[in-house]
Parts: structure tokens; C-alpha cells; sequence
């Protein structure tokens, strides 16, 4: 299983979002620090939970690091999140 299919699953699993896009952003980033040949060290993630209502931005954020604190961790260097509950700005 990928890095970006392990992040996937587990976002479906604790947030059983409305929507999600999981984008592996690696090749963006050839030459810069923890980057490696592979990819896999990048994600950008939008998520549109019901999970995130009544939560602030800093909180939404939380939830999903400790969920992937094994993938950080590892081998992810980078983690840009957009996490919105649903009917919010952009969801």
C-alpha cells in the first residue's frame, strides 16, 4: 500500500468524510530538503467532514496530525491540510 492510500484510508476511517482528495506533491518539490527519489514525502489533503463542525482550524489540523503522527513520523515531510465541515467556505 502507497503512503498516499495508507493517509487515504485512514482520513475514510476516522472522519467517514463527504469529500476527499489526497494529492501526493512530491515531484513539486525535487531538490528540496526531504524530498526522496520515489516521492511520497508531500500530500496536500482536502477534507470536508462532519467530524469538523464547531471545531477551529487549529483543531481540525490537530485531529488529523495525531491521526497520521505515524506517516509524519516516517517518511512524510510535508502535510498541507484544508479540513472544512460541510456548507463551509470552499467545501
Amino acid at each position: 500500500m502507497t503512503t498516499k492510500d495508507n493517509i487515504t484510508k485512514k482520513l475514510t476511517e476516522a472522519f467517514a468524510p463527504a469529500s476527499l482528495d489526497v494529492t501526493d506533491e512530491s515531484h513539486l518539490h525535487e531538490g528540496h530538503a526531504g524530498h526522496r527519489p520515489g516521492g511520497e514525502t508531500h500530500f496536500r489533503v482536502y477534507i470536508v467532514s462532519n467530524a469538523f463542525a464547531g471545531k477551529s482550524r487549529i483543531e481540525r489540523h490537530r485531529m488529523i496530525n495525531s491521526l497520521l503522527a505515524a506517516e509524519l513520523a516516517a517518511n512524510v515531510h510535508a502535510l498541507a491540510l484544508k479540513p472544512l465541515a460541510p456548507g463551509e467556505n470552499g467545501a
